[in-house]
């Protein structure tokens, strides 16, 4: 799996004839310096359409938690984070009461570390409060593979023993794409996928715009 640094997106708008066309392209920077581009098949989330879907993963973690006590969000860098963040928000707001908040950083556990270079960016994981009985929700943009998830299954096992791990997605790509026993407890939505398509959930902190799109090679 490649580790994306930095995005940028070119839009083409095609003069106006008898039909009008719109091709969104995604260039991707990796760790390695070559790019890679990509052609949006489809739109599947617009901003409006992410909003809704994060207000209703808020109400189904405050619901299967029976509120916040103990609750702890966890966000896995990079895209999970500031929906974590967001959905921690939208808890607060219901419930009054800010769930406790922390991120974590899977480079170092990836089982396929020795393949992303001799010197990995790793960032800092923030974990400021004891997980140790607490019910963390793990927060995640996609769920393909597993493999993401487990890392940080792993990274949160070093930190103590908490009452239990859940995970939260904005979109599931299916478990036929699943290479281990790992699927989501609260899930914004199932988008059945082919290999070679690639789903990119664009957000405000890193794109210009909020989308959820799909993409391949041209």
């Amino acid at each position: 799996m490649t580790k994306i640094l930095v995005e940028s997106r070119r839009i083409r708008n095609f003069p106006k004839s008898s039909l009008n066309f719109t091709f969104s392209f995604v260039t991707i920077s990796l760790q390695m310096g070559d790019e890679i581009h990509l052609l949006e098949k489809s739109r599947i989330m617009n901003s409006a359409d992410m909003e809704r879907v994060l207000s209703r993963l808020a109400s189904e973690i405050v619901e299967s938690n029976q509120g916040t006590e103990d609750l702890y969000i966890v966000g896995i860098r990079r895209r999970g984070v500031p929906l974590a963040e967001r959905l921690v928000d939208k808890i607060e707001a219901v419930e009054g009461k800010r769930p406790l908040y922390g991120i974590i950083d899977i480079t170092l556990y990836r089982d396929d570390l020795s393949t992303v270079g001799a010197n990995p960016i790793v960032n800092r994981t923030e974990l400021e409060f004891d997980i140790e009985g607490k019910n963390i929700v793990l927060v995640d943009d996609v769920l393909y593979t597993g493999r993401t998830i487990r890392a940080a299954l792993d990274q949160l096992m070093d930190f103590g023993r908490p009452r239990k791990v859940q995970l939260a997605v904005l979109i599931d790509r299916g478990r036929e794409h699943r290479e281990l026993p790992i699927q989501a407890d609260f899930n914004g939505k199932l988008v059945p996928t082919k290999q070679t398509e690639i789903i990119k959930v664009m957000l405000k902190e890193y794109d210009d715009i909020e989308a959820v799109g799909i993409f391949e090679r041209p």
